[in-house]
């Protein structure tokens, strides 16, 4: 689906066709055939559409002729309802710069590119490519930051419950936010490393700009700040699922051990009766108060092993 728009009067409007000076946006559904007729339009290369679909591709930007295109990953809530994948997964957007107008596209409904289409981002206007393109790093890296810190607001409340029980419903979404961490850092590395090189290249052309200069810079620092935060949050992760899969290890050790005292104690009682049960002449056999004094015998001998046990704090 291809739409145009253009922001008049301080309102994003839809056009029907094409005008200097719009902003082109490409989102699902689509076909091969719409991505043909778009590049031929527009005169750019199929492939800086088509590779803004391909989930493993890595942030970069390119340039053909008056062409510019860059490729930026952004996350978006995972879809898929199996329990074992990623809560978070992370998907590229295409930004398209023309002479004339800029082009976004993305494999999925992206939150970041719907905040531009409900005109919640300020001062936005699709006409200042410059700016433009700079506000969607800006509410990429914000949207990093809102993901990292709801991650992290669930593992704390996934923690208090496992204080309670330690249950593999609890450890598997742990693995979850474990995934979606990795995903993050991935792209956020790529990110960096893409606005790095933005910056040293001046591929915006904004070195002369001294305010969206100064933006761009805020914007590498709060990227570097949202990677610095999933290394964290990373790390604290597998510390505490180490944790938890050592005391779940150390509990059924000791419970293993109790159990084995246990047998030890009730064995005792039996080991006599069997003594006892056997079909040969024993000692006291004839007594009418042998039952009694072997009953007796079993009793001491356990509470004497019982508080042997405790002694030496093995219970």
């Amino acid at each position: 689906m291809v739409k145009y728009y253009l922001k008049s009067e301080g309102r994003l409007r839809e056009l029907e066709e094409a005008q200097p000076g719009c902003w082109v946006n490409i989102s699902p559904p689509f076909s091969h055939e719409e991505l043909e007729e778009v590049a031929q339009q527009f005169d750019i290369p199929l492939d800086f559409l088509t590779d803004s679909l391909d989930l493993d591709e890595r942030s970069r930007y390119e340039r053909e002729e008056d062409v510019r295109f860059i490729l930026l990953n952004s996350p978006i809530l995972n879809e898929n309802e199996d329990e074992n994948d990623a809560i978070y997964i992370t998907v590229p957007i295409g930004i398209i710069l023309t002479l004339d107008n800029v082009i976004t596209i993305s494999a999925f409904e992206n939150p970041i590119i719907q905040l531009f289409l409900d005109n919640k981002v300020k001062n936005f206007d699709p006409s200042d490519e410059k700016n433009f393109v700079l506000q969607i790093f800006e509410q990429n890296v914000y949207r990093f930051l809102t993901c990292l810190k709801k991650l992290n607001s669930k593992r704390n409340l996934i923690e208090q419950e496992l204080y309670d029980s330690s249950r593999n419903q609890e450890l598997k979404l742990l693995l979850s936010i474990e995934k979606s961490l990795v995903y993050f850092l991935n792209s956020l590395s790529s990110n960096e490393l893409l606005l790095l090189k933005i910056k040293r290249t001046d591929f915006l052309q904004i070195a002369k700009d001294e305010e969206l200069s100064d933006l761009f810079e805020d914007i590498v620092i709060d990227n570097s700040q949202a990677m610095e935060m999933s290394k964290v949050y990373s790390d604290i992760l597998s510390g505490t699922m180490d944790a938890y899969g050592s005391i779940i290890s150390n509990n059924l050790n000791i419970t293993i051990r109790r159990l084995t005292l246990i047998t030890i104690l009730l064995m005792l009682p039996t080991l006599i009766a069997s003594f006892y049960g056997m079909n040969i002449p024993l000692p006291f056999q004839d007594n009418t108060y042998a039952i009694m004094g072997i009953i007796l015998t079993s009793l001491v001998l356990s509470a004497t092993t019982a508080w042997y046990f405790q002694r030496k704090r093995m219970f």
